[in-house]
């Protein structure tokens, strides 16, 4: 069964173009699927049915895992097993029937104007590190990039004298962001005078790198982010795409309309955009309940 899912990973990244990310997490998801069938004496596919799949999901809820993370999972059983009977190693699919768990949507976490200004001011620029520093948290907040999209970044991807740089998203899709002058400013300071001292005499198509001159993490640059959110003394939970978050929400507070911010995102369905309507929603119900006569 474990080659079943290698086949299926591999249609997944070739014909799908689906990030690693997504790959890695879709294994981890079937990996558990498939230990939990396992469990129950199944050694072949074909004689998993539609109660299998049900409990399992049920023994996830039981778990504590949430209901966005038992819907991933659901996705992933139901994608492999389409995918099985469509390659017709499977007379049929039993995923056909079974509805995804009904989700509550989280508002996300986000920052205020003050807070994301006290977090970018963090980085010490007297050091070359802090320039580099303070360039990815100005480039995180101008763009909404998402953490992976901004260390997959490349120096022919950013164009300063017109203010755009092109980002490569979830499947392999393109979009093109605007920066405003500061991220600008600071993507220039740290190219002309940060960059060439990492990179010394290396070479290298990503724009952000650290000391040894390779790419940086989106794991490194997920703590730098964290590392800056203690010293700016933010008492909320900053999470990894906190400044993502901030970055919609901070948009539409201010009239961009829901299209443009969905296109900046990168989000394929305006339906995962609209959940920041919420956010400036409950912003209105709070000003409403501090300022109205009758609250």
């Amino acid at each position: 069964m474990k080659e079943l899912i290698d086949s299926f990973l591999d249609y997944l990244s070739v014909e799908r173009a689906l990030a690693n990310n997504t790959i890695v997490a879709y294994r981890a998801d079937l990996n558990r699927y498939l230990d939990f069938i396992d469990k129950r004496g199944i050694t072949l596919l074909s004689k998993a049915a539609k109660s299998d799949i049900v409990d399992f999901m049920l023994a996830q809820k039981d778990q504590g895992i949430s209901p966005t993370s038992i819907s991933r999972r659901l996705a992933a059983i139901r994608m492999f097993h389409r995918f099985l009977a469509r390659e017709r190693i499977l007379k049929s699919d039993p995923t056909t029937l079974i509805d995804s768990p009904k989700l509550w949507k989280k508002i996300p976490d986000t920052l205020s104007v003050n807070e994301v200004e006290a977090l970018i001011s963090q980085p010490d620029v007297r050091d070359k590190q802090g320039i580099r520093d303070k360039s990815i948290l100005e480039t995180l907040y101008a763009t909404g990039m998402r953490v992976s999209e901004l260390s997959n970044l490349k120096t022919n991807n950013v164009n300063l004298d017109i203010g755009f740089l092109r980002c490569i998203g979830k499947g392999n899709k393109e979009r093109i962001i605007p920066l405003g002058k500061k991220a600008i400013a600071s993507i220039k300071r740290y190219l002309e005078s940060s960059r060439p001292h990492f990179m010394n005499q290396k070479v290298s198509d990503f724009i952000f790198v650290g000391r040894s001159g390779a790419k940086l993490s989106r794991q490194s640059i997920w703590k730098l982010i964290k590392r800056y959110g203690r010293q700016a003394k933010i008492k909320k939970l900053i999470k990894v795409h906190t400044l993502r978050h901030s970055f919609a929400t901070h948009l539409l507070e201010r009239g961009a309309d829901l299209r443009s911010v969905q296109e900046m995102l990168g989000h394929a369905n305006i339906s995962t955009t609209q959940i920041y309507t919420h956010i400036d929603k409950e912003r209105l119900k709070t000003i409403h309940k501090m300022f109205h006569p009758r609250p």
